[in-house]
């Protein structure tokens, strides 16, 4: 079972955004955070904090070991764009676009032991007995 976490409309192009997801993609999640700490473009940053929350899902939600935990799929997609218009010579207006960015990661590992459950050997007391 893997595990998914997904950042929504992140303000970069995601031509830019792909170009560092690319750097980290198949590594370990440990790995891939140290790489990410000393890459100078700022589109690692969203996809650092993607990697984080996708960590982060998968210990506390999914009881995965966390040293254990492989990047399975990391895509960058287009989201919504923004058409604005920038003054020209003569009068004109040239259209640009403001992109956006969804990106996606699934991080799979290894599952840890599950804990046998302890009964404490109190019995509840319900409304009716009192």
């Amino acid at each position: 079972m893997s595990v998914t976490a997904k950042a929504k409309g992140v303000r970069m192009s995601p031509r830019k955004v792909g170009v560092v997801a690319s750097l980290v993609r198949g590594r370990t999640v440990k790995d891939a955070l140290v790489i990410l700490d000393h890459t100078s473009r700022r589109a690692a940053l969203p996809v650092k904090k993607v990697i984080e929350s996708a960590r982060a899902n998968a210990e506390n939600n999914h009881n995965f070991k966390p040293d254990t935990l492989n990047i399975i799929s990391i895509t960058v997609t287009p989201g919504a764009s923004y058409k604005r218009y920038r003054p020209a010579a003569h009068g004109r207006a040239l259209p640009f676009q403001r992109r956006s960015s969804h990106i996606s990661v699934i991080v799979d590992g290894d599952k840890r032991p599950a804990k046998p459950s302890k009964s404490t050997g109190i019995k509840s007391v319900s409304k009716e007995s009192k």
